[in-house]
Order: structure tokens, then C-alpha cells, then sequence
């Protein structure tokens, strides 16, 4: 095969990770697509060694995708592919570059950037620096698509692709919300693909042995007629090994979607739900519409008759919204019992309409990325880290499902209060959010709950001892020996977690 022209590129959180936007640009590149090849690398992978493999075979043109996630990394990239080859035609797009681009070093160093959705624009770009008539202007402004005009990407997914990574999907584009903390709030509306057409691509990547299929719609339940029909689908390729991911608008749940959902056995199905906030006044100022009871039904609803995995979403941060207010949010959405509650921490993405907030509500963010906020006039900075980290030690501890028993012991009738307690008492004690070992995670837990939080002895064993048995840990736990049991001599106290920690290959990063 001879050398590609074109390598359309981006930098992965993870490996399992795959590129929608980079194969959506690949199939709507025509004549030149047997001239471009995929190139897809994760963010912990060194940027000189990414520029040597792009190099090596001496591509023409080289476009990134860029994200808020990857920025850094890219940007280091292709400062060192202007460095070594300055030849080669750098194109960026991508949302973390579409918006306020004069300010980013990375634009300055390439040579076009094209703003929006560039599925066609990156075809006529190339198509123009190849027959050697690029155009005068950097900056390129891509114009609307019509999604019937667009080649379907699901054909590049590799056999590698469905056999390690997360397959994307999308039903639609858009959102008709305008929630100001987010991208999709630029939209007009949300706008479906022809879904006879979605459905065949559906089927063939299912043929392909595709059985993890995650929607990155934002509104998947906007149209209760397509979802049913996607549904339908679905079940009615129904196997052990089927799993889909939808995220839902948190207040509808027409008739017609809750006769389908309870169809899927356990273990198929996964909905995110942002439920963001409780606070009406604080949803008014950022602009989102939920209706709080409708919400709360529905999820409850979920929950009851459904054997869905629920993934509820809050925000820290959010304008008007101080400890007190995100702490009844959180024990009213604790209390409707979701799988799991990803507590995020309100980010300032480029071109978003928070920033109108930041002089009334002194919004101040993390000037790199992910540009997360560090304190409001609400919400101090002392207290945007102890939720930071409260949200951190949720992931290890309720998110992880590893504790289901001390879970009780641990939230009580309290949750936000008691786990808060929990948090403070942890990090004073470890100094710690990340790297801390499974069989020192459930010590802590131990010590946690009978030493900070005055639970009783012999409930806090049992519970823990439970979860240990659940957890694919070996053995017993050291920290509930019987007081009377010979310990291990000083010599083997040193490394008693190390030989653990090596010998059950376990560890909470």
C-alpha cells in the first residue's frame, strides 16, 4: 500500500476509547479515502514518540481531533511536528479548539483550523492543499450539514475495534436544551439521522459481533417514536452478551419507552440520567428546564420496574449553588437509590454561555485544562476541594459496588453529611485520592467507621468481612483478626500491604 497523504489523528483518554468524529471524517473523505489512514494514540503516551509515528511515513496532512481532555497533550504534539517537520500541513477541529481560538497556543502553531462540525469541510480542505490551491484564510467556519448529506462511519470500526474498543453510535445530533454549563447549549435542536438508514448500520455492525453499543445522543428520549423503534430493535436482537448505553432527558418517560425498558434482563442496559441539580433557582439561572417531581418519579419508576443500570449525574459548582443546596440534592438523589451518582465538578468549556456568570456569582476556574471551577461566591475554594475529593472517594467506595454492606453503615440516614465526615477524616489520614490499594481501601473503611464515625465494632466487621468475601480479595482482612491472634513479626509488618497488595494483583488507581 503506498504511503498515505492524510492521517487524521487524535489522543485517546484510554485505549478501549475509539474516535467518532475521526471516523466520520474518514467516510465522508471521497476520492481521497484510500490516500488517508486512522491514526488513533492514548494521552499517556509520550508526544515525541506520537510525532515520530506520524512522521513515519511522511504524511502531507495531518488533522487532530482536539478535546478538552487531550489539548495538552495534542498541543505538545504538534509543537514538536513544527518543530521537525514544518512541512507537513497541520489541520485541527474539534470543540475544545471551535471556540475562543485566538487565545490557544495550538492554533497559533498549526496551519488551519476548521471550526464546527468539519465532516465535509476536512474533505474539501484536503482536496484543495493537494491539488495545490489551499486556501488563504487559517481559520475555516464549517458550514451546516444536512445529516442525509454525511457517509454513515460505522463501516471503518476495525475487527480490532469491535473485538477491544467501546463502539459510539449516534441516532441524532443536537440538543434543543440550553443549559448553560454545556457545549450542546450552541445547538438550534437536535436533529435525527433517517432512522431506516440508522437501524441498517445498527444491524450490520451487530452482524459485525458489535454488542456494546454506546449512544452518545444527548436526548435519546426527545422522540418517543424512535426511541421505541431503536428499542424494539434491540430486544429484538436480545442476547447474554447485548449492552447499551443511552442518555435519557431526566423528566420524560413517556408510556410507550416504559413498556420496552423493563424487557431488558440485568446486566443490558445502562441509562444515564443528569439530573445536575435539584435547585429550581439555580436551574433558572443557568437556563435548563426540568421539572424536579416529574424527575424524582421517574427515576424512582426506573429503579422499581426495570433492571437498568441508572448513572445520575450532579454538578459541583453551578452558580447560586452553595454547600447547603448541593447536599439536599445530593441526600434527595441518594435517596432514590441510583447504581451510581457521578459527581462532576463544573467545568468552563470554551464557548459556553456560564461565563456570563463569573463577575455576579465570582466564578473563578482552573485556568488550564479541564478548566474546572475553584471557588464561587457561594462555595469557597476550601470547599470545592473536600468535594472534589468527597467525589473521588465516591468513586472508590459507593460507585465501585465493591461495599454494598458498609455502604449502609457508611451513609445512614446522613448521606451527604456522613460521607463528607468520611472524606475529611480520609484525606487527613492518607493525604491521598489516588493509588490507594484494595486491602488498604477496606482498612481505611474499618478505621473510618468504628474510629471517626463511632459505628459499632462488631457491625462494621461483619458488613466489611462480607464485602472482603465479594470482593475477589483472598484470605481475611488483617485489620478484623481476633485481638488475641499473634501478629506478623516486626520484620514482616514493613511490607505486610506490598506482599498484599502483589499477591492479589488489586489495586484502586
Amino acid at each position: 500500500m503506498p504511503a498515505p497523504d492524510i492521517l487524521l489523528a487524535t489522543l485517546n483518554a484510554k485505549y478501549f476509547h475509539a474516535s467518532l468524529g475521526l471516523r466520520y471524517l474518514y467516510a465522508n473523505l471521497g476520492d481521497l479515502q484510500p490516500r488517508a489512514e486512522i491514526r488513533e494514540f492514548i494521552t499517556s503516551h509520550r508526544p515525541v514518540d506520537i510525532a515520530e509515528q506520524l512522521l513515519a511515513s511522511q504524511p502531507r496532512i495531518i488533522g487532530f481531533g482536539v478535546y478538552i481532555w487531550n489539548v495538552v497533550e495534542t498541543a505538545q504534539v504538534v509543537a514538536i511536528l513544527k518543530a521537525v517537520a514544518p512541512q507537513t500541513v497541520i489541520v485541527l477541529g474539534g470543540p475544545e479548539v471551535s471556540h475562543e481560538y485566538d487565545q490557544q497556543a495550538i492554533v497559533a502553531r498549526a496551519d488551519y483550523l476548521i471550526t464546527g462540525a468539519a465532516d465535509l469541510a476536512f474533505a474539501e480542505l484536503c482536496a484543495a492543499i493537494l491539488r495545490g490551491e489551499p486556501p488563504p484564510t487559517r481559520v475555516i467556519h464549517a458550514a451546516e450539514i444536512a445529516l442525509a448529506d454525511l457517509q454513515l462511519p460505522y463501516a471503518h470500526y476495525t475487527a480490532e475495534d469491535i473485538a477491544n474498543r467501546l463502539i459510539y453510535v449516534e441516532a441524532s445530533r443536537g440538543c434543543p436544551f440550553k443549559c448553560q454549563f454545556c457545549l450542546s447549549s450552541l445547538d438550534r435542536t437536535a436533529v435525527p439521522f433517517g432512522l431506516s438508514r440508522f437501524l441498517a448500520a445498527m444491524a450490520d455492525l451487530h452482524d459485525r459481533g458489535v454488542r456494546h453499543f454506546k449512544f452518545v445522543d444527548r436526548t435519546f428520549n426527545l422522540s418517543a417514536k424512535t426511541a421505541v423503534s431503536i428499542l424494539e430493535f434491540f430486544l429484538a436482537r436480545l442476547d447474554d452478551r447485548l449492552f447499551l448505553h443511552f442518555e435519557l432527558v431526566p423528566d420524560r418517560l413517556p408510556d410507550a419507552i416504559r413498556a420496552l425498558l423493563p424487557q431488558f434482563p440485568p446486566g443490558s442496559l445502562q441509562l444515564e440520567i443528569g439530573v445536575q441539580t435539584f435547585n429550581p433557582a439555580v436551574q433558572t439561572l443557568v437556563d435548563r428546564k426540568q421539572d424536579d417531581a416529574q424527575t424524582e418519579a421517574n427515576l424512582r419508576w426506573i429503579r422499581q420496574h426495570t433492571h437498568a443500570h441508572i448513572h445520575a449525574d450532579l454538578i459541583v459548582g453551578l452558580p447560586g449553588e452553595d454547600l447547603h443546596s448541593f447536599a439536599a440534592g445530593f441526600d434527595r438523589l441518594v435517596g432514590l437509590d441510583p447504581q451510581e451518582i457521578q459527581i462532576g465538578i463544573l467545568k468552563r468549556l470554551r464557548g459556553t454561555p456560564i461565563i456570563a456568570h463569573t463577575a455576579p456569582f465570582a466564578l473563578c476556574f482552573d485556568p488550564t485544562p479541564p478548566y474546572t471551577v475553584l471557588s464561587t461566591s457561594q462555595l469557597p475554594f476550601a470547599d470545592v476541594q473536600r468535594l472534589s475529593r468527597l467525589a473521588r472517594y465516591w468513586d472508590l467506595t459507593i460507585n465501585s459496588g465493591r461495599f454494598p454492606q458498609a455502604k449502609v453503615l457508611l451513609l445512614g440516614d446522613r448521606p451527604f453529611e456522613r460521607f463528607l465526615m468520611f472524606t475529611d477524616w480520609l484525606y487527613a489520614t492518607t493525604r491521598q485520592t489516588h493509588q490507594i490499594a484494595l486491602d488498604r481501601l477496606f482498612e481505611l473503611l474499618w478505621r473510618g467507621l468504628t474510629q471517626a464515625m463511632g459505628v459499632d465494632v462488631t457491625a462494621a466487621g461483619e458488613a466489611l468481612a462480607t464485602d472482603y468475601r465479594h470482593s475477589g480479595l483472598r484470605g481475611s482482612p488483617a485489620f478484623l483478626a481476633p485481638p488475641d491472634e499473634p501478629g506478623p513479626g516486626p520484620e514482616r509488618q514493613v511490607d505486610r500491604r506490598t506482599r498484599q497488595r502483589h499477591h492479589t494483583g488489586r489495586e484502586v488507581s
